[in-house]
């Protein structure tokens, strides 16, 4: 049995709003999250000027990823009430606003601050609420439409890494996170003006949904104490942390272990973008082939990619095989980040959706602030990242076997 939505019904509009939602919602990851996803390219400038050690820097890094993962639940349940257009609106200042107060840190507190707890906290509701809110609009495209909006997220990091970088060679770091702060504050709050809550506010039903206008299937799913007692729900969870954990480690930790192979830094950037471009693939090819095959299928596929990826990281020394290796790791979480909204969906429905996916996405928020502390700990231990890459690929395979035995909740 698989995921497989119910076919679209025509709607009255020629331009569907879900697709003006998308678009938004496109923006707006782009820049909250995309921008985060540069943080590898300042890892070492920063670590060079204050004499911090790696483990430190990532630290902030950890404890942004634990308090977006904390307040993503809290994000999803005020989407889930209020709407997305205020929220993300919030969530651009305090990301844009982080950035800006990046580029004065002198002492170590600042760093933690501005970087773990502001950029952190608006970082909370880039993720949960925007693909929420694509549940909310589409039923048949779903994991299409949830693809888009993640390619905002690729772009943003496929042009932060090495935008950054040239930035930063001409300019220093601290005017490379000026700019960045301002341009991530303009986009993220007009993105953020369009977005609608969901389709009934508009008296609209969403894309696929066979039930009467302005009844939007919101009305069905179960509640969050309810999935807290299945098997499913703590399997997610647990599927969700080992994905975190190796994602978040190898896009901090990629630069500079490529750059610790004596690669020039601008080589390395251009490694980490190739990465992000290439999921771009992954989301246009793994979402739609999800609506058909259903998620569970595209996640078994992309752990075993993810883990055969960092084992071969491990032996790696030349460039091209770099750029090979870090397109595969690409296109694997690509294909797995699209499938993480729809699958909750598939199995607990919408009603709850944002609360729900909240609390999920916790665990992945805590393996992304574990696993790249836990990568700068054993490098600064002993002066590699083998020991790390092998520990996260252990992680996606036991991603892989969870996976493996998810099912459907029974029918009631």
């Amino acid at each position: 049995m698989t995921d497989r939505p119910a076919a679209p019904s025509l709607v009255k509009f020629k331009i569907f709003y879900g697709y003006i939602i998308v678009a938004s919602l496109f923006f707006v990851m782009m820049v909250i999250l995309g921008g985060n996803g540069c943080f590898g390219v300042f890892l070492k400038p920063i670590s060079d000027e204050f004499n911090w050690s790696r483990a430190t820097v990532s630290a902030a890094f950890s404890l942004n990823s634990l308090l977006s993962g904390i307040f993503g639940i809290y994000a999803g349940k005020l989407n889930d009430r209020f709407g997305p257009r205020l929220l993300l609106t919030i969530c651009g200042i305090l990301v844009g606003g982080g950035f800006l107060l990046m580029s004065v840190i002198h002492q170590i507190w600042q760093l933690f601050f501005f970087y773990g707890v502001l950029i952190g906290l608006g970082m909370s509701g880039g993720y949960v609420p925007t693909l929420s809110t694509v549940a909310r609009w589409f039923t048949a495209r779903r994991s299409l439409m949830s693809g888009i909006v993640l390619i905002g997220l690729s772009i943003g990091t496929l042009a932060a890494a090495p935008v950054s970088n040239s930035l930063i060679v001409h300019y220093g770091w601290r005017q490379a996170y000026l700019i960045l702060g301002a341009f991530i504050l303009v986009v993220a709050v007009i993105a953020a003006q369009f977005l609608k809550r969901e389709p009934a506010t508009l008296k609209l039903k969403p894309y696929g949904e066979n039930l009467p206008y302005g009844q939007p299937n919101v009305t069905l799913g179960v509640t969050l104490r309810e999935a807290l007692i299945t098997r499913q729900f703590w399997t997610i969870i647990c599927m969700e942390f080992a994905f975190g954990a190796v994602l978040m480690t190898v896009l901090v930790h990629l630069v500079p272990h490529v750059n610790d192979l004596k690669i020039p830094m601008s080589t390395a950037a251009a490694v980490l973008a190739v990465a992000s471009g290439v999921s771009i693939a992954g989301r246009l090819t793994l979402g739609p082939a999800a609506d058909r095959l259903g998620n569970r299928a595209i996640y078994m596929i992309g752990f075993l990619l993810l883990s055969a990826c960092l084992i071969w990281l491990i032996f790696i020394k030349d460039t091209l095989s770099l750029f090979i290796c870090a397109g595969l790791f690409g296109l694997a979480y690509g294909g797995v980040d699209s499938s993480e909204s729809p699958i909750l969906a598939w199995l607990f429905g919408i009603k709850n959706h944002g609360l729900i996916f909240g609390s999920s996405t916790l665990s992945f928020t805590i393996g992304a602030a574990i696993g790249p502390f836990l990568a700068g700990y054993i490098f600064d231990t002993w002066k590699s990242y083998q020991a790390a890459f092998i520990i996260m690929a252990v992680l996606s395979l036991l991603g892989f076997v969870l996976t493996a035995s998810l099912k459907p909740l029974p029918k009631k």
